[in-house]
């Protein structure tokens, strides 16, 4: 039996491989305490059990996030499974049966930098998309900007952002899913849109983090969703980069999608806690929540986070800073790594497919938010 995640977002250290179960413990962001995620490969016999133990579970970032989690599984690096596990609070137990040679372990599945960059590759295809490279990352990787739609004839814009923490890889196959939907010339909602629209789309806030296997933070240390009151290149060049752009640029939407570690459910959280948040804000938030859950089963506005007082919203988070500096909508969905328990998946649980599926069901939504507002003034 072997054990190894020396691969893009690979994070696992082997305790003791010949305990029974075999001990294991996942490794902590750089310079920072989070941990959560993992991402592993397991080879051995086919036919024999692995009785496997995560045994610093019950110290992780979030450890509600164990309760009834299933750990994503794989043997092709496409299709992704679900195997059962026990958490007891402290550690988090479960067992592979081989079927075949090798499987790949993961918190959830993996949105690799390779996949990233052929997405990128594959946008830009596309003559109404600007791919531009905003400037590097600590590690020297391309923090990458796709510009969608005529920027000089629209007259609404729209940021789109995501993996800010780079564990929450879901928010990237969303992304996927989004430009699919954006992108494609059968679908009249989006080539209408497309008219008097351009959408401004980071698809990895976090290069670094992602290749590196952490959960939350940057190569530094640093949580980028805490950074956009004062961003700086030489500890969140990632937030700062972005940020100077919005500054230049403007919007009239701005969306930043994550994943929940704990909630199995879809939702959204605002910026209601803002100063100067008022009923625009609120009525654009009731626009798009509605539309949402009229457009996706998936989506739910019952289950979420408990809303921030006037006044005592945390301004250095993206969405917060996002919807004071603009004063328009500003939105952070959240997804689960679990499943969505409304309408629950035994096989795969809340999968990439279902990521990419919600993002074009979000086309929906933005479209009637942004009819909204043009007649709203």
């Amino acid at each position: 039996m072997h054990i190894s995640s020396a691969f893009d977002s690979g994070n696992i250290k082997v305790i003791d491989k010949k305990s029974n179960p075999i001990e294991l413990a996942i490794r902590i962001d750089n310079q920072s305490d989070f941990y959560q995620w993992f991402h592993f490969r397991l080879d051995g016999e086919v036919g024999k059990q692995y009785p496997l133990r995560i045994n610093n579970a019950g110290k992780a970032a979030y450890p509600e996030g164990w309760e009834n989690y299933r750990v994503c599984a794989s043997y092709d690096r496409h299709n992704w499974f679900r195997i059962d596990a026990q958490y007891d609070g402290k550690v988090l137990d479960f067992t592979v049966q081989l079927e075949q040679p090798a499987i790949y372990l993961a918190y959830f599945a993996p949105y690799s930098w390779e996949r990233h960059l052929d997405l990128l590759a594959w946008a830009q295809s596309d003559e109404r998309v600007q791919s531009e490279t905003l400037g590097l990352t600590l590690d020297g990787r391309d923090m990458t900007l796709l510009t969608i739609g005529d920027a000089d004839k629209a007259t609404r814009k729209v940021w789109m952002i995501a993996r800010q923490h780079p564990g929450e890889s879901m928010a990237e196959w969303f992304v996927e899913g989004f430009l699919e939907t954006l992108l494609d010339e059968a679908n009249p909602g989006a080539r209408q849109l497309l008219q008097d629209t351009v959408f401004y789309v980071v698809p990895n806030m976090n290069p670094d983090g992602s290749v590196r296997g952490h959960l939350r933070t940057n190569a530094a240390g640093a949580n980028l969703n805490r950074e956009w009151q004062s961003p700086s290149m030489e500890k969140s060049p990632e937030v700062y980069l972005v940020r100077e752009r919005m500054l230049a640029t403007g919007g009239d939407m701005f969306l930043d999608i994550h994943g929940d570690e704990a909630l199995p459910f879809n939702f959204v959280a605002a910026c209601e806690g803002i100063p100067g948040y008022d009923e625009k804000h609120a009525a654009l938030e009731k626009v798009f929540k509605e539309s949402f859950v009229n457009a996706s089963p998936d989506f739910q506005t019952e289950q979420g986070y408990p809303l921030d007082k006037p006044g005592e919203a945390n301004m250095t988070v993206g969405t917060n800073w996002c919807g004071h500096q603009f004063r328009t909508l500003a939105l952070t969905l959240e997804m689960p790594f679990k499943d969505n328990d409304n309408l629950p998946d035994p096989i795969e649980g809340w999968s990439p497919a279902r990521c990419r599926q919600l993002a074009r069901d979000m086309l929906t939504p933005i479209r009637e938010t942004l009819a909204y507002m043009n007649g709203n003034g």
